[in-house]
Order: C-alpha cells, then structure tokens, then sequence
C-alpha cells in the first residue's frame, strides 16, 4: 500500500507568507495616500497574519463556534458567551493593534488608513471576529452626540487593551462594544420597531423590547434604539453591566445559526426595564447613527475585499504549483483568463477601501455619505462570484475545508446583507444623488479626477452623467449604484493602479469587451499583462 500513497502534485502550504509585502494593490495605494509610514507601521501585522500560527486561530475560532450560558449551575441568569481561546487571541492580536475604536484618538494623520489596511489583513485570516472590532470603531461618531458619555467611556474604548469579561466598564482597561437595532417584525426599516424607552427622574431611561438581532452580545456597551413616547425613535446606549458592578437586564434568548460569521456571536435579546441612556435628540435615532451606519459600511467594503484578496491569493498559489494536462495550471489560457479577471476585482476592490479611508482621514463626509455606501453596494456584491469562481480554480480541493475556500465562500454574501441590503443600500445612494447636493458634487469630484485619461472612461462617465440628469427613479436604483462605483473604481485604478492594471479594467469592465462571467471578456494578451504585475 506504500507505493500507492506516494504525494504528487499536490501544492505546498500557502503559510507562511506576509500578507503585506505580497499585496502590490495595498503597499501602492497606501504609498499613494500616506507615503511609507503605513507600510512600516503594519510590517509586524503583515507578519503576523501571513504565519501558520495564526492561519490555525482561524480555523480554530471558526471550527468552534461560541456558546451561551443563560444560567449558572444554580439558576441564577447571567447571560454569558463562552468562546474558544483561538477568538480570544484574535481578538487580542486586532485590539492591541489599534484596529477597533484607536484611529479616533489617535494624532497620526493617516490614522484611519492605517487602520482599515490592518483590518483587510485581520480578516483574512478570520472575518467574524471583526464584527465587535467594526462595530467598536464605528459607535464612536455617534457617542459624540453625548458629551458626558463620550468622556466616560472614550478611553476605554479606544485603549489598546483587550479585556473580555462583564464587569464595570468604567474600570475595565478596554472597551468593546455591539449594537441592537432590528425587530423581527421590521429588518432594515427600523422606523417599525416597537421596543419603548421611558424616561427616569434621574435622566436614564427604561428600555423594554424584543432585538431579533443583537450583534456581539459578549461586549460592553450597546447602540440601541427604541421608541420615546411623544418623539419616535431614538438612541440610547446600554452597558451590560451597569457602573457600580450590577448586571443590567440584557436576557439573551439564543444565539443565531448563520450561514457563515461562525465565530462571532449574534443573538436575540429581551430588555426588561433595561438601563440605557440617551445618545443625540429625542426622536432623531436614525440621525444619530447614521454616521456609525457610514463606518460599518465602510468596513463592508473592507471585509468583502479582503476576502477576494484572500480568495485570489490561495488560487493563484494552487495554479502556480499545480500542473494539469501536460502544463502548470498559471500557463493555462483560460485559467490564466480567470485569475487575471480576479486579480483586477482584488485590485479595485483594494484601491476603493484605501480612497474611502483616507476620505475619513481628510474628513470628506460629503464624499463618504455616498461613495461608501456605492462602494458597500458593488464590492459587496461581486464576493460571492469572486470567491466562488476562486474556489473553482482549486477544483474539488476548494470545496474542501481543508483549503480554507468554503469558509470565505460561505462568508462572502455576509457583508452586502449586513448595515443594509442591496435595494436598501441602492435606495440610500439614489436618496444622497436626489437630496444631498454637497454628497453628489463631491462624488462627481472625485470621478472627474481621471476625465481624459481613458476614452472608455471618459465615455462611460457621459453616459452616466446624462442617466443622473433624468433617470432618478427607484427602479434605477441599483444600476446607478452599480455605475457609480464601477466608475469610482475605474477612477482609482486609473490615478494610483499600474497602466496595465487601468487599462485591462476599462477594457473589460467599461468597454464593448465588458462580460459577466469571470475570466470571459479578458485575451490572452491581457491576461499575460496583469499577471506579470506583481
């Protein structure tokens, strides 16, 4: 039986690797905005991410999922979240790297592309723990509605410290925090939900209600919102534990069975006379969250580019070291069709996330209001078909677990449902383009930069200029998301990408060349070009 399991042809490990030095779209686009004081910064976390070692934290965090304690062995209710120690040292590794709420507090003036380049590389290796890291990043617009709070729970939750564990949050070396906004009965229209707040002589108030979705239960503090008699909806923010040490009533009724995002918990909550306290003005929740909405989405984008990247990277390295039909896989026309096609989706992808980022650096919010969420729609959407049509360059070693596809693939839909899906997302572009005359003149700034450097570009944004002149209807919706950032993308590509790079992405995503099916619209020729670039 020896002679008959000899191992050939089978590809080496893709770790280790540095998944910085190795990324030319992420080293280039953070030269181009901040020189090399990213690239230095992050030198240890490109590291880091590209070893064995935390390749197995991964699948680890992943292969066992968390589990929730409702009552000690006594029956007492305690509401916790036990998970495996591989999540823990994620979550270690994002926090001490200043990947949460850090950029806010920061002085570095790339602070927020510093940090969306470290999250691309921390959700390679693992995609659900960056769900409490997202949302500890983007509560803390929103906290500024509330002076009193912010100074209260502002260092802690940007401290680099990584404190797991329910007890006071004023003493607590570092902060995390999650949101509980959806009702069962209403999703993404929030407008719908039912649970009240009630106002307390002592200026707190009392929440009572149902959250179909509560994201990240095992964190500190909460964004929810609820209905105010006499105003509508409103924010509030909830500890778990209250200050002082007591448990607030923060019942958890179960956690979810995702799809994907396994690690990470989601759960349904019941708040019972629950403590809050209000963030912004009566009846204005929506408005106060909106800019936290704008960083998650943001982080969208960055989690569903990372995932390509990760995607492209483990098939370009099976295709490099695998032989089939008399070749290496990398020589074959048509597979060298399909990875340059997924290299240019990695490519653009990188290049969005990076521009959007350094906007928040700059504080362009009218460019953000409407470029991140074109951006969230778009990216988000062309996961499944890319990590897909990766998994695909594996054969039937993709569809195994082993080779880490199925995990990015089951992920990849995640981040285009999440902070709102396709129609609601599209709906909120055309609402910017209709009613935000600073957002669109920002985005037609910006997609003005590359006019006359490509005449498919240059086509392309007339086109699109005349649709926004008449055609603003909701039924237009998605395809002018789908525009906006296809030629956002080609705009980027064009100013910061390799010529090659630009020039093959106008060609088959502007031009008459342009198809739908990865790797179907680009020549051999082509093909050769953007896989010489390294």
């Amino acid at each position: 039986m020896a002679a008959t399991h000899e191992v050939l042809n089978q590809v080496p490990p893709f770790r280790p690797t540095d998944l910085l030095q190795t990324d030319r779209g992420l080293l280039a686009g953070q030269t181009h905005y901040a020189g090399k004081s990213t690239e230095r910064s992050l030198a240890e976390l490109g590291s880091l991410t590209g070893s064995p070692e935390v390749e197995e934290w991964g699948e680890q965090a992943n292969a066992n999922p968390p589990v929730l304690r409702t009552h000690d062995r006594f029956g007492h209710r305690i509401d916790e979240v036990s998970f495996h120690p591989a999540w823990h040292r994620l979550m270690q590794a994002s926090v001490e790297n200043g990947l949460h709420a850090a950029p806010w507090a920061s002085p570095e003036p790339h602070a927020h592309l510093r940090r969306a380049a470290g999250f691309f590389l921390m959700s390679q290796v693992e995609a659900g723990h960056g769900c409490p890291i997202s949302m500890t990043y983007a509560i803390w617009p929103a906290l500024q509605h509330n002076p009193e709070l912010a100074a209260a729970y502002g260092p802690g939750l940007t401290a680099k410290a990584y404190a797991p564990g329910l007890v006071d949050p004023l003493t607590k070396p570092g902060l995390l925090a999650g949101m509980a906004m959806t009702e069962k009965q209403g999703g993404s229209d929030v407008r719908a939900n039912t649970t009240r707040a009630v106002e307390q002589p002592d200026g707190s108030y009392r929440l009572t209600g149902h959250k179909w979705f509560c994201s990240a239960p095992m964190c500190d503090l909460f964004l929810v919102l609820a209905q105010l008699e006499g105003a509508g909806l409103s924010c509030f923010l909830v500890p778990r534990v209250l200050p002082g040490g007591e448990r607030n009533a923060f019942a958890l009724q179960r956690l979810k069975d995702k799809l994907g995002n396994r690690s990470n918990a989601s759960s349904e909550v019941e708040f019972d006379q629950t403590v809050g306290w209000l963030i912004g003005h009566e009846g204005k929740g929506v408005r106060t969250i909106i800019d936290m909405v704008t960083m998650t989405r943001l982080d969208c984008v960055i989690g569903s580019a990372a995932g390509q990247r990760a995607a492209y990277a483990l098939a370009r390295h099976h295709a490099e070291h695998r032989s089939a039909f008399g070749a290496q896989l990398i020589d074959q026309p048509v597979m060298r069709a399909v990875l340059a096609d997924l290299a240019l989706e990695s490519e653009a992808a990188t290049a969005t996330f990076l521009r959007l980022a350094a906007a928040v650096d700059n504080t362009e919010q009218a460019l953000t209001r409407i470029a991140v969420a074109a951006a969230k729609f778009w990216v988000c959407k062309r996961s499944p078909m890319v990590v897909g049509e990766a998994l695909e360059c594996l054969g039937g070693n993709g569809y195994v677990e082993e080779s880490g596809l199925p995990r990015l693939f089951r992920e990849s839909p995640l981040n285009s449902i999440w902070e709102g899906s396709g129609n609601v997302i599209a709906l909120d572009v055309l609402r910017a383009l209709t009613r935000d005359e600073a957002a669109a003149t920002a985005l037609r700034t910006e997609l003005t930069e590359a006019r006359g450097a490509d005449t498919r570009y240059d086509a392309a944004l007339t086109g699109l200029e005349r649709r926004l002149s008449s055609d603003l209807e909701p039924s237009s919706a998605r395809r002018l998301a789908s525009e906006l950032a296809l030629l956002l993308q080609a705009s980027l590509l064009l100013r910061t990408a390799p010529g090659v790079i630009s020039d093959v992405f106008c060609a088959t995503r502007l031009g008459p060349q342009s198809a739908a099916v990865i790797g179907s619209g680009v020549s051999r020729q082509q093909a050769d070009a953007v896989l010489a670039v390294r």
